[in-house]
């Protein structure tokens, strides 16, 4: 019963893992994405539409 519970807990490490990984590389290709292409201001919205 030990090992099972231990098994478990390996399994449960690397979901727990992989969930991490990928919303650290989603807050990285979010903030790459915003240096690249950043939002205009408000003034540059303003200058545009005149």
């Amino acid at each position: 019963m030990a090992e099972n519970f231990l098994a478990s807990l390996r399994v449960m490490g690397l979901g727990m893992l992989g969930i991490f990984s990928v919303a650290v590389a989603l807050m990285l290709i979010m903030m790459l994405l915003t240096k690249l292409f950043p939002a205009k201001k408000e003034d540059d919205k303003n200058r545009d539409g005149e």
